[in-house]
C-alpha cells in the first residue's frame, strides 16, 4: 500500500470492525478520492454509513456514534450544505477529517457516485448499487441564466459605493457556482465547482480564471467583473444547450452598467 493511504486504511480498518458490531448496519462505503483513485495526503475521507435504524439527523446520535469510530476531537452537521445526514467530523493521531453520511438503504439508493464497498452485511450494498443508477445532480445553464445578470449586477452596485470586500467575496462564489463547474463540463468532468481545477484545466483556461481573482479595491475588481461577464458568455455559447433562453436584455444592460463604472 501507498504510504499516504496507510493512515486512511488504518482508520477504515478500526471503524469498519466496530461498525461490524452494529446489528443495525447493514454496511459502509467509501466515496470520493477513496472511489476515484486520488487519494493524497491532503485528501478527506468521504464514508456513507447505512443501517437499517436511522440516526440522522439527530447530530447528537450522529455524534456519539461517529465517537465511537475513533478518537474524534471535533465535529458539526452539514447544515451548511443543506445535507442534515452529513457528520463533519476532525479525528487525531493521526489528524484526518472525515465526511460520514448516516443513511438508510432506501435512501442509499439516491446517490452521486457509486462508492467503494468496505464492509456489507448478505450483499445489501451490492444488490442496491446494481438495482439503481448513480446520478451527479447536473448543471442547470437556464438556472444559471436567470440568476447570473442579477448577480453581476449586485456585485457592480458594491464596487460603486465601495464596498470591495463585500465585492470580492462574490468572484469566489461565482467561480465556485458558475464558472468552475462550466470548465469542468468543457473538459469533460462533473460539475464540481473548482476542484481540482489546477490539475484538471488546461493552462489557457486557468490563466482566465485568475484573471477573475482580484484585490479589493476598485480597479481590480471591475476589471475581474469584466472577466466574469466575458467567460461567461463565452462557456455559456459554447456549451449551453439550443434550448437555453437568453436574458439578452439583461445582459445588454448590465454589461453597459459596469463598463459605466
Amino acid at each position: 500500500m501507498q504510504t499516504h493511504l496507510q493512515p486512511f486504511q488504518s482508520f477504515i480498518d478500526k471503524a469498519v470492525e466496530r461498525i461490524r458490531q452494529d446489528s443495525e448496519a447493514v454496511g459502509v462505503a467509501a466515496g470520493g478520492s477513496w472511489a476515484t483513485g486520488g487519494m493524497d495526503a491532503y485528501s478527506d475521507l468521504d464514508l456513507v454509513l447505512v443501517r437499517t435504524q436511522r440516526i440522522a439527523p439527530d447530530v447528537e446520535q450522529m455524534r456519539a456514534y461517529a465517537a465511537t469510530l475513533g478518537p474524534m476531537i471535533a465535529s458539526f452537521r452539514g447544515d451548511h450544505v443543506g445535507e442534515l445526514r452529513l457528520l463533519i467530523a476532525l479525528y487525531e493521531d493521526p489528524l484526518l477529517h472525515v465526511d460520514i453520511k448516516f443513511v438508510t438503504p432506501e435512501e442509499f439508493k439516491e446517490r452521486v457516485e457509486n462508492p467503494v464497498i468496505l464492509w456489507e452485511r448478505d450483499l445489501t450494498l451490492t444488490r442496491i448499487i446494481q438495482e439503481s443508477e448513480a446520478m451527479y445532480p447536473p448543471f442547470d445553464f437556464q438556472w444559471t441564466e436567470d440568476r447570473i445578470w442579477i448577480w453581476i449586477h449586485y456585485a457592480a452596485l458594491k464596487i460603486g459605493r465601495g464596498e470591495y470586500f463585500e465585492a470580492f467575496d462574490f468572484f469566489g462564489f461565482v467561480r465556485n457556482v458558475v464558472l468552475g463547474p462550466m470548465f469542468h463540463l468543457k473538459n469533460g468532468g462533473l460539475p464540481r465547482g473548482v476542484r481540482r481545477a489546477e490539475t484538471t484545466f488546461g493552462e489557457p483556461e486557468l490563466t482566465q480564471l485568475r484573471q477573475t481573482v482580484a484585490t479589493p479595491d476598485r480597479e481590480a475588481l471591475l476589471s475581474s467583473l469584466g472577466e466574469v461577464i466575458r467567460l461567461y458568455e463565452n462557456l455559456r455559447d459554447t456549451l449551453a444547450p439550443a434550448t437555453l433562453l437568453k436574458n439578452t436584455e439583461a445582459q445588454q444592460a448590465v454589461t453597459a452598467y459596469v463598463q459605466a463604472l
